[in-house]
């Protein structure tokens, strides 16, 4: 008995070892992924995208990873933004006539005079009740806005000089995918053509376009001097960049993150506007000492270019109930921020 109670207590022994070995390990949680997509690099939307990396990552102890993407690494713009939409990537930063074709009352910020200065236009979207709004306008569309930053007033790049308002009649002009861009071009007499920014420098290397619609920062930061010279400071509008997170991602996460990503998130895009503001002084003196010209309007021709675009601007604008409803509550930020 004594010898069989030995032999049974080794056969349960092997057993429950065995049963040890082959239970199944309850996986680890792996640390979320934020990918941060951008088409730009060294401007005020990159910097928003590295404050915001460390100030998330100073208060979130090693819970999520954040990886930035930055001069189209992760594709084209059209392709980033369809990423965030489908999910396959976190967070991308664009101006917001890049991200029309995704919720159309985005362009809304595009309208022309909207802003009087860069200080003016942070005061409108810096508003704390205006804000929390604007970080929910898309989010029908599954996009929520967790970062929105001054990013600089447009310039046309030109191969020839085009310092009066005619100069840019029949020229064949990259622009932003959005109406308030194009509708405008067409009413001067240009051909305005939507590109991703990678493609601009083969376009016009080869004649495809005659010149493009930016902000200086990008021109310098790709060293369009080397394919053109001429910028004329049309600046009649404000470029309003945004960041953007799937929202579908944003609610998984757990609500204490959720809460750091958008303290942070607002926090970065408050903290780089002084970045932005000077990085415009810094690109013209970049512009000019490679050979680049700055070319300015006359009065007549700014106050026939600003009267022609707010009468397109606000025509696109009020075609469709919802777009007109959206672009009145701005105004009423705008007007209260004069």
């Amino acid at each position: 008995w004594r010898e069989c109670g030995r032999r049974r207590c080794s056969l349960l022994l092997a057993a429950l070892l065995a049963s040890l070995v082959a239970a199944p390990v309850a996986p680890v949680a792996a640390e979320p992924v934020m990918k941060m997509a951008s088409a730009t690099i060294k401007d005020v939307q990159h910097e928003w995208q590295k404050r915001f990396k460390a100030g998330v990552e100073a208060r979130a102890a090693g819970r999520i990873k954040i990886e930035i993407y930055p001069a189209s690494q992760l594709g084209t713009i059209p392709r980033m933004l369809e990423g965030v939409l489908l999910g396959t990537i976190e967070s991308f930063i664009t101006p917001t006539a890049f991200a029309v074709g995704a919720d159309p009352k985005l362009q809304i910020y595009d309208a022309p005079g909207l802003f009087d200065s860069p200080e003016h236009l942070a005061r409108v979207i810096h508003d704390p009740a205006y804000r929390d709004h604007m970080e929910t306008i898309a989010l029908d569309k599954g996009l929520r806005i967790i970062g929105a930053i001054f990013n600089s007033p447009f310039v046309v790049l030109t191969k020839q000089p085009a310092p009066k308002l005619d100069d840019l009649k029949g020229l064949k002009i990259r622009t932003f995918a959005s109406p308030l861009q194009i509708e405008p071009l067409k009413a001067l007499g240009s051909s305005p053509l939507p590109l991703p920014l990678s493609e601009v420098v083969p376009a016009l290397q080869s004649g495809a376009v005659d010149g493009m619609l930016a902000g200086i920062p990008i021109l310098t930061a790709f060293k369009y001097y080397d394919v053109a010279q001429h910028v004329t400071e049309l600046h009649f509008s404000q470029i309003v960049s945004i960041n953007v997170v799937n929202e579908t991602w944003f609610q998984s996460l757990p609500a204490d993150l959720q809460q750091i990503v958008r303290e942070e998130g607002r926090k970065a895009e408050r903290d780089v506007f002084d970045f932005g503001v000077k990085n415009i002084a810094r690109a013209n003196g970049v512009w000019t000492d490679n050979g680049g010209q700055l070319l300015q309007l006359s009065a007549d021709d700014r106050g026939r270019m600003m009267s022609l675009f707010a009468d397109v601007g606000g025509k696109i604008l009020r075609e469709k109930p919802e777009i007109a409803a959206e672009y009145d509550r701005l105004l009423e930020t705008v007007e209260a921020k004069r």
